[in-house]
């Protein structure tokens, strides 16, 4: 591939398949330069049963910016920022049963799931060539993403149509907005491994700014790319005191993922993660997720995700409070794609949602929870 492309280009410093495209508009203004820019507008209306559930009606958003400039002799500089609008929703989000992750409002979120910081990303890289076949590679800046887990969901082609993030977002691809990251590695066609020292604390609920960068946390991760179908990677960290509802705890966390891409409109990926709290257990999640874009128009995709969870309860006077409990979400949709006018598409579809849990949780979250959402998707697309 020449030094333009962006084939396999996770977020962050992440490998996908060679047959997963980043699209968005592509554009040269020079030999030596490209330009790539990638954005997006969802409306969401979601409704999420039973007690502890609710509705909403909410707008996701992200605008990309890439630059990348030949150096000549095989090297490449590429600079990177990312914003997101979702500060402008409630510090507590949107509705989404199960899920679980930092604060709003001064208590820990449960069933609801946080909003994006406005800068999502500002990073730079350079990339140089060590010996045939072989580069090197920095990365960094006040916002970024270690080399731990896959690649984050919004950036999968296995996951671009649901509007939901998943519930075990906070196992495997929660640190993909960081403040203050920097990593390095090597790569060649089919491998890459690399190491990254981050700030281990997760973002606080006032995302309109960027915070303090320290580099308090570590991260190993391989990753091997047998085809152009499947990216394989395995990532350990260990991460200081990442939520404010557990202080003086640290974090080991470990994630294993397969991504496949046909490159003819089938994208899945599987994915596992054990997270441990310094003192604490190990709590394990699993996801499987799948896009398939049948035709030029229609698209069904689906997830089924369990985890063992123990932060369903942050209330301390309530007596499942730090309880474990282990839930799956099976959740399908379609979508209707349809270009609007140039680059602009919009697809638009829904998505249902059921949930097999502990007959424990049945007086807070009721028998037969469901989800339900509908949106609208607005991409530039290439």
């Amino acid at each position: 591939m020449s030094w333009m492309s962006m084939n396999g280009t996770g977020s962050g410093t992440s490998r996908q398949p060679m047959n997963e495209p980043m699209r968005g508009l592509h554009l040269m203004p020079s030999a030596r330069d490209m330009v790539m820019i990638q954005a997006n507008v969802w409306p969401v209306y979601t409704d999420q049963g039973g007690p502890r559930g609710g509705t909403k009606f909410y707008s996701q958003s992200m605008a990309m910016v890439m630059w990348l400039h030949d150096l000549g002799g095989g090297a490449k500089l590429t600079g990177q920022a990312m914003l997101s609008l979702e500060p402008a929703m409630r510090h507590d989000g949107y509705p989404l049963l199960f899920a679980t992750g930092e604060e709003a409002y001064g208590r820990p979120l449960a069933d609801r799931q946080h909003p994006h910081d406005l800068f999502m990303e500002l990073s730079a890289r350079l990339d140089v060539p060590v010996a045939p076949g072989l580069k090197a590679f920095i990365y960094g800046g006040p916002v970024g993403e270690p080399a731990l887990g896959p690649s984050a969901f919004m950036h999968r082609a296995s996951a671009q149509y649901n509007p939901e993030a998943p519930i075990t977002h906070h196992w495997l691809d929660s640190t993909h907005i960081t403040y203050g990251v920097v990593t390095a590695g090597f790569y060649g066609t089919k491998w890459q491994i690399e190491a990254s020292a981050f700030r281990g604390e997760e973002p606080d609920e006032n995302r309109w700014g960027i915070e303090r960068a320290k580099l308090d946390s570590w991260s190993v991760r391989a990753t091997f790319m047998p085809s152009p179908a499947w990216s394989l990677q395995v990532s350990h960290g260990r991460l200081k005191q990442p939520e404010a509802s557990h202080p003086g705890e640290n974090e080991r966390r470990t994630t294993a993922s397969a991504h496949y891409n046909s490159g003819r409109g089938l994208s899945a990926m599987a994915a596992f993660s054990a997270k441990q709290r310094v003192p604490g257990k190990t709590r394990t999640a699993w996801l499987g997720e799948v896009n398939w874009d049948a035709n030029d128009h229609d698209t069904l995709f689906g997830r089924i995700e369990n985890v063992n969870n123990d932060e369903l309860f942050p209330d301390h006077a309530d007596p499942l409070h730090d309880m474990a409990f282990r839930v799956t979400k099976l959740e399908l949709g379609y979508a209707y794609r349809l270009r609007i006018a140039g680059p602009l598409q919009v697809a638009v579809g829904g998505t249902g949602a059921l949930f097999a849990k502990s007959a424990a949780l049945s007086a807070a979250y009721g028998k037969n929870p469901i989800g339900a959402t509908v949106f609208a998707k607005f991409s530039l697309m290439n």
